[in-house]
């Protein structure tokens, strides 16, 4: 791929993301606090990227994937987690106990090992190995569990109130933070079988 090419593909991911984030703003289902809990993280590290791109650019197969989790991010935030209306019909459809996207959500944020072996064999001395890809999933699994943690704290510091309840997502379940963690687990080791379509983009930004 030609470094105009792949600029090309890059600027219309980032056309597509701000379009999604536009339409997430117009009228949020739970209102615009729960919205900005939800979609502020991940504008936080579009602004970052953008900020950055001069100095450090990630390869086309990284830009995809966070164009992909932080879409997932708007979605969830302009319906909330437990509402999104595709998810409520699966749910209503097979008689299933709760909205799925959430979870949904966990699996695919396990891409996110792919970007972070990106960022490790470029800027550290690993190479390429398991034990790259093992850290890799480590600090997957970390930026999970941090993520699970300011939930939990969000309970606290909101008082459960509704707009918390609307972003902690539980729908009822005591064991939603543990099964959000294996999602994540799950998905970033499935993603790992995807690591030659990383090098090869490696290969060809050099």
């Amino acid at each position: 791929m030609s470094r105009k090419k792949g600029s090309s593909i890059r600027y219309f991911l980032l056309f597509v993301v701000l379009l999604v984030l536009i339409w997430s703003l117009i009228k949020p289902v739970e209102g615009y606090r729960v919205l900005l809990v939800e979609v502020l993280p991940s504008v936080l590290v579009l602004i970052f990227l953008i900020s950055r791109y001069n100095q450090f650019r990630l390869t086309t197969v990284s830009y995809v994937i966070i164009t992909l989790l932080v879409i997932l991010t708007f979605i969830g935030g302009h319906y909330s987690y437990s509402k999104v209306p595709l998810f409520t019909w699966i749910k209503d459809y097979f008689d299933l106990q709760r909205n799925h996207y959430d979870r949904f959500g966990h699996f695919l944020k396990g891409l996110m090992v792919i970007v972070i072996i990106e960022i490790l064999l470029r800027k550290t001395v690993l190479l390429k190995s398991k034990t790259t890809n093992f850290i890799a999933l480590c600090i997957t699994l970390a930026i999970g569990a941090l993520y699970e943690i300011i939930e939990w704290l969000s309970t606290k510091i909101g008082k459960e109130g509704k707009a918390t309840k609307d972003f902690l997502g539980m729908q009822g379940d005591i064991w939603d933070a543990q099964k959000d963690m294996a999602l994540l687990l799950v998905g970033s080791i499935l993603s790992l079988f995807f690591i030659k379509l990383l090098y090869k983009g490696l290969e060809k930004s050099r």
